[in-house]
């Protein structure tokens, strides 16, 4: 099959899809579809052509590589006319402490609660049981290296696709986005106070702090 009849499949295949295909997925499809392996050259020939037939200025959409994988995404310049029809609904919305949450994860992944909580100064657990949620960030594992073994965070597939980048490595650079100077921990042992606390119910219903960290 000659990439004019294979393009129009893949155009279809990725129109359909509620999320960013991978070219190793469009491959495997495109053979299941035809019942005959598809070289994997091709496919990657076809995606280039696509991409370069809808950046032609009179398309209003393009192919993009987000969130790991190709997505028919609406052009910058018709992003207020579509917002027409969902309104906020087409937004994921986050909150500012959310936003801040997700901002440090991104830029210091893989990250421990104690210490996104250290640079923003206070609790994080509600952002990032949102983030969760939202699915714009994972548990990677534990630091192993840290008392306690605390979960790991870090972005997923996607964060990658609600910000329009391929990879983390396509973040803007911290310089870049702010003229503030920023100290954050290179480790979490950093993030660790030297003096913690936790509070304990006693038997007879106070609360008396615990100290932790000496």
């Amino acid at each position: 099959m000659d990439i004019e009849q294979l393009m129009p499949h893949i155009e279809a295949l990725i129109f359909s899809s509620e999320r960013p295909l991978t070219q190793m997925e469009i491959t495997e499809i495109m053979g299941q579809a035809f019942e005959m392996p598809v070289d994997a050259g091709r496919i990657s020939n076809c995606i280039d052509a696509i991409r370069e037939k809808y950046d032609e200025p009179y398309y209003p959409f393009q192919l993009k590589e987000t969130g790991g994988g190709f997505q028919f995404l609406t052009k910058k310049a018709y992003h207020k006319t579509v917002l027409q029809l969902n309104g906020d609904k087409h937004i994921k919305k986050l909150s500012t402490a959310a936003m801040e949450t997700l901002a440090i994860i991104a830029y210091k992944q893989p990250v421990t609660k104690s210490e996104i909580e250290y640079i923003r100064g206070v609790s994080a657990d509600y952002s990032i049981q949102k983030l969760l949620e939202k699915e714009l960030i994972m548990i990677t594992g534990r630091n192993e290296d840290v008392v306690g073994k605390p979960l790991v965070y870090a972005t997923s597939k996607n964060f990658m696709d609600y910000i329009g980048i391929n990879s983390a490595a396509q973040l803007p650079k911290l310089k870049d986005i702010t003229t503030d100077d920023i100290t954050i921990p290179t480790n979490g042992q950093d993030a660790i106070p030297e003096q913690a606390s936790l509070l304990l119910v006693t038997p007879n219903g106070t609360l008396e702090p615990i100290l932790i960290g000496q």
